[in-house]
């Protein structure tokens, strides 16, 4: 009888850990830049993953008075923008297990790069944008709102 209690328990843990951790390393959910001045949402859409700025630590631009926008951009039409509801991700499609690819745009200079995003912990994202070989990137970490 005991036997067959620790090979149901042993099937059991193994059969669950697998599905735990997939649900535990999912990108969806608010995340925290790496320097603390912006959150952003990243949700599933379609197969990939979309993130979209919901939060500034500085929301008013202190030269204007007015909200942050994306002044940066080179297009005068999208330079008005808010920041706040900017969309980062574009493209972003599954490249491997908690791992997408795609473009990031970077509101710092205005310009979009390659990029990959994959989930390294529970609360960690990798962010990483490429120019050629050359590639760089931070850690955003899981909060909420």
């Amino acid at each position: 009888m005991s036997r067959i209690f620790l090979a149901l328990a042993f099937l059991f843990v193994f059969t669950a850990l697998p599905q735990a951790h997939a649900q535990a390393l999912d990108p969806a959910g608010i995340w925290l830049t790496e320097k603390g001045d912006a959150k952003v949402r990243v949700t599933r859409c379609g197969s990939g993953v979309c993130g979209v700025v919901i939060w500034l630590r500085d929301p008013i631009d202190p030269a204007t008075g007015k909200p942050q926008v994306d002044d940066k951009n080179e297009d005068p039409r999208l330079a008005k923008r808010p920041i706040i509801g900017l969309s980062l991700f574009s493209g972003m499609r599954p490249s491997g297990a908690n791992k997408w690819s795609g473009r990031i745009y970077n509101a710092d200079d205005g310009k979009s790069y390659d990029s990959h995003v994959s989930v390294t912990a529970p609360d960690a994202l990798r962010v990483e944008g490429c120019v050629g070989a050359f590639c760089g990137g931070e850690t955003w970490t899981r909060t909420t709102r």
